[in-house]
């Protein structure tokens, strides 16, 4: 399971060790098969995480999964000290907007013709995690 724009060689890439540091957090199905069902990948800095991809699997969809995994991984980050989280999606993908903004993520910019095949901007939506 992975994005369709990753290849299997930027995977292995993200966790090279001259790469910043990173997490993957990975959901699996708990029934008998231990199919990985969703993950979520993100660069950890100091005071802000990027996720940089969120993939939950097809017949994985609309069962909570990607909700929980992004829950976690703010968990996380407020816990190391960020202070943010961040990310980019396509204008085009409602579905992922709806579920970031649910999360509580705002638009905060626009990197435009971002993406490729097709040519599209990105929405920069970042959230806010620091402790009151």
């Amino acid at each position: 399971m992975n994005a369709a724009h990753w290849t299997e060689r930027e995977y292995a890439a993200l966790f090279a060790p001259d790469t910043p540091p990173r997490i993957a957090l990975v959901a699996v199905d708990e029934s008998g098969t231990k199919q990985v069902c969703g993950f979520v990948i993100t660069r950890c800095a100091l005071d802000a995480w990027e996720i940089e991809n969120v993939v939950v699997g097809e017949q994985h969809r609309q069962l909570g999964i990607g909700t929980q995994l992004i829950q976690e991984l703010l968990l996380r980050a407020r816990t190391s000290g960020a202070t943010s989280v961040l990310l980019e999606v396509r204008e085009s993908n409602l579905a992922a907007r709806r579920f970031y903004e649910k999360l509580g993520f705002s638009e905060q910019g626009r990197r435009k013709g971002y993406y490729q095949n097709p040519r599209e901007d990105a929405l920069m939506l970042q959230k806010s995690i620091a402790v009151p």
